[in-house]
């Protein structure tokens, strides 16, 4: 938003960019993230930034064609940190050499302070210990500084790790500071934006004042419609989206009948009776699960989902005389990966469910009111919108629901025992003190049964499988080290209490190569 400093981070195409911004998010600073390719003389002149961020990439400044800054960023006299590629850039515009053949570094590494430095201006207060650890990943290095510029910092395969021209403030390194595996990193980037004269003016109370005033403006006295799936994202929004407009907002809910236990009670609770939110609860469930007997396939169970959301969304939306916005949890990281830095497609790995196709199907103006936060952002608007705190920190929930926790067909009977089971195990996490600890957690029903004795008797009942990960994002992730203990009483507990499951299994598979959902 425009009252805010900003901080300009150019993305080269690293795939820790969004690192970036979070860190400078957490040090309370706005900042946005814009390819190379979308950053001119014109866009710079507009953004006005107070400083500006060079990212990492995975090309060679040696090459011809790679990518450039703006060389007019040099001439605007707000400070500059180069980061790896942003580096190389860097002294490639400014008069150094850089040179590719040389040993590369990959991991771990550890940079000594230059002769005569101690860690001036950026690098205050490192070397601490005489050498400071940090995360190196590139092959090119910087092989002659350009005019103005010295050494700071160095490792053994790259000479001008830490470099600074105190006199522009300009600063680089040869590694990344956003990463965890740089114990230090926090300290080199909340000296940077002190240097630049960020007062830290970006919080969840300005954030959420500011929000409510534009969504006033831009929305006047016409109706919108939100797609309420009960997860956080479209929760925040529709909580921020009433409280500017109060009843000229109407919630839709879409039961698909692939929720967990008393998940649809929850929702309609919470914001019918304690917001006192206008709110349609479209209990669709014998549509739904009609339409998917017989599937099996993941892809068309997500497609098939997918497609019937819209349809009843559009059903009950006409309901809503005068209806010109279509409110969406759209975040951040959404926005940044729909503007690739190459311009290239990605990969599909799964079609993802969201109400996307919607506005060109209804002729309705979007109100995005999240587009520019993170997810835990969006956690701390949340919370600073006065939503239960058990409520903001929940795990994510995926939008076909159970239905891709349910390998292979999807029967009513199925559904059921995994409600039950999933509700035991979150009980179970909840119970031990863990839930915070985990990213996300849930059971999935296997397409099998197994032979089991209870009592006296032969059972023939169905297998399941516990997953709980950790992750940062959900880009990568990796089990949950559960104790045997837990595990031990978990899978007691399922199998005693759910009639339908007699035997549980743990996935220990990371992502990648698996993904954190079956399905």
């Amino acid at each position: 938003m425009t009252q805010h400093q900003r901080l300009l981070i150019i993305d080269f195409g690293s795939q820790v960019t969004q690192l970036i911004a979070r860190r400078l998010r957490e040090l309370s600073v706005y900042c946005e993230i814009h390819p190379f390719n979308a950053v001119d003389d014109a866009f710079l002149k507009e953004f006005a930034p107070q400083a500006v961020i060079l990212s990492g990439g995975p090309a060679s400044v040696t090459e011809a064609g790679s990518p450039r800054a703006p060389q007019s960023l040099f001439d605007m006299q707000v400070p500059v940190f180069g980061i790896c590629y942003g580096q190389q850039v860097m002294m490639e515009q400014l008069g150094g050499r850089v040179e590719s053949g040389h040993h590369a570094e990959y991991g771990r590494a550890f940079i000594a302070p230059a002769e005569g430095h101690k860690g001036d201006g950026i690098f205050a207060g490192l070397f601490d210990t005489g050498r400071e650890e940090v995360w190196m990943s590139h092959g090119d290095r910087v092989t002659q500084l350009a005019p103005g510029f010295e050494v700071i910092g160095t490792s053994p395969n790259a000479p001008y790790a830490m470099i600074a021209d105190e006199a522009r403030k300009f600063f680089a390194v040869q590694f990344h500071p956003e990463v965890h595996h740089t114990p230090n990193g926090r300290i080199m980037l909340e000296n940077f934006i002190r240097m630049a004269g960020f007062t830290g003016d970006w919080t969840m109370a300005s954030y959420r004042e500011e929000a409510v005033r534009k969504i006033r403006e831009q929305v006047g006295d016409k109706q919108v419609i939100c797609g309420l799936s009960g997860g956080v994202d479209s929760s925040v929004a529709a909580v921020l989206i009433h409280e500017a407009i109060g009843d000229q907002l109407t919630c839709v809910f879409v039961d698909h009948g692939l929720l967990r236990l008393n998940e649809a009670d929850e929702v309609v609770t919470m914001f019918r009776d304690t917001y006192n939110i206008p709110l349609i609860h479209a209990d669709e469930s014998d549509l739904f699960l009609g339409e998917l007997e017989g599937v099996s396939d993941p892809e068309v169970k997500r497609k098939t989902i997918g497609k019937l959301f819209i349809d009843v969304f559009q059903k009950y939306a006409h309901q809503i005389e005068g209806a010109e916005f279509l409110a969406q949890g759209t975040l951040y990281p959404d926005v940044i990966e729909s503007v690739s830095f190459s311009g290239g497609p990605s990969v599909t790995i799964k079609s993802h469910h969201n109400v996307g196709g919607l506005p060109e199907k209804m002729g309705l103006k979007l109100v995005e009111p999240l587009r520019e936060l993170f997810k835990d952002e969006v956690r701390a608007l949340g919370r600073e919108l006065g939503l239960p705190t058990k409520f903001i920190g929940r795990h994510p929930f995926p939008g076909p629901g159970l239905a891709i926790r349910c390998p292979g067909e999807i029967t009513r009977e199925k559904l059921e025992i995994l409600r039950k089971a999933d509700a035991v195990f979150i009980d179970q996490i909840r119970k031990h003190g863990l839930y915070d600890d985990i990213w996300q957690a849930f059971v999935a029903i296997l397409p099998v049964r197994t032979v089991g004795v209870m009592g006296d008797g032969r059972t023939y009942d169905f297998a399941c499988a516990l997953r709980a990960v950790t992750s940062v994002d959900g880009m990568t992730a990796d089990y949950y080290p559960f104790s045997h203990e837990f595990l031990g009483e978990t899978a007691t507990r399922i199998i005693n209490e759910v009639k339908g499951i007699n035997r549980c299994t743990y996935d220990i598979t990371s992502k990648p190569p698996g993904t954190i959902e079956w399905e």
